[in-house]
């Protein structure tokens, strides 16, 4: 059954119609018609983790502890922006669940500099969610988001083994009917990747205390005790400033409300 909610606050001659199925209706209160008709992405973005070659890694237990704590700095700092706060699931990875698409990007490139020299793995599955959210644990979460993650991971798991195919580590998967959208975005993600392989791990430092530092050069360079002009060599040779503005860009795309007339 469908729950509608009528508002007519909007204007005394209509009405608003919400239905909670994420659709709305305009309706005209005069004549008992339907004037437009609109469809909002309302979905849930989930995000699953998979640290890569852990078991290779010298000090796995270092590692774990480093990842639970940068998890707790991400859900205290962007508590606002999670419907699920992030947690370790399983030995090699963690899941979080974020309430819209916003700031997607932004918190896994903050997880990803925590971690450096450590390499992720990342799939993002946006879509609905079919049990009750529990803020405190995402693993009793379950839903079409969440299985788009799922795939996302195990496509990158088997790009590693296929040599011809683009470097990447993070891949996204929404709506079926956005296939073309994905594939661009992905892209842009392979590239990003690309860039983000060849940092040194000074450089990945540099730029960590960086954004830590609100993107502020002199209180980096003060941070790090170097020169100002230290930290902008750095930035202009990782090509910071490129990978920046196409991660934010991914971020202010999907976090656009796209909306359909009515066939």
């Amino acid at each position: 059954m469908v729950n509608i909610q009528i508002d007519s606050s909007c204007d005394e001659s209509f009405s608003l119609i919400h239905l909670e199925v994420n659709l709305f209706l305009w309706y005209d209160l005069r004549r008992g018609d339907t004037m437009f008709l609109f469809f909002f992405n309302d979905n849930y973005t989930a995000i699953i983790g998979d640290i890569i070659d852990s078991k290779k890694s010298g000090d796995r237990n270092t590692i774990q502890k480093n990842l639970k704590e940068v998890l707790e700095h991400i859900n205290k700092k962007y508590q606002d922006f999670l419907a699920s706060k992030f947690m370790i699931t399983l030995g090699d990875e963690f899941q979080g669940l974020l309430k819209d698409k916003n700031m997607v990007m932004t918190i896994i490139n903050e997880i990803e500099m925590l971690m450096f020299p450590v390499q992720i793995r990342f799939g993002i599955g946006i879509g609905s969610i079919n049990t009750d959210i529990n803020f405190n644990n995402s693993i009793e979460i379950d839903g079409p988001a969440y299985n788009r993650a799922r795939r996302m991971i195990n496509a990158l798991q088997k790009k590693k083994f296929q040599y011809e195919e683009a470097y990447s580590n993070i891949m996204l998967c929404s709506e079926d009917e956005n296939e073309e959208i994905d594939y661009l975005i992905n892209s842009v993600l392979s590239v990003c990747s690309a860039l983000k392989r060849n940092w040194s791990k000074r450089q990945a430092e540099i730029i960590t205390v960086f954004i830590e530092c609100g993107e502020n050069q002199y209180k980096a360079a003060e941070a790090l005790k170097i020169t100002q002009s230290s930290v902008s060599k750095a930035l202009k040779n990782s090509n910071y400033y490129t990978y920046r503005a196409a991660i934010k860009n991914i971020d202010n795309f999907l976090s656009k409300e796209r909306k359909k007339p009515n066939d």
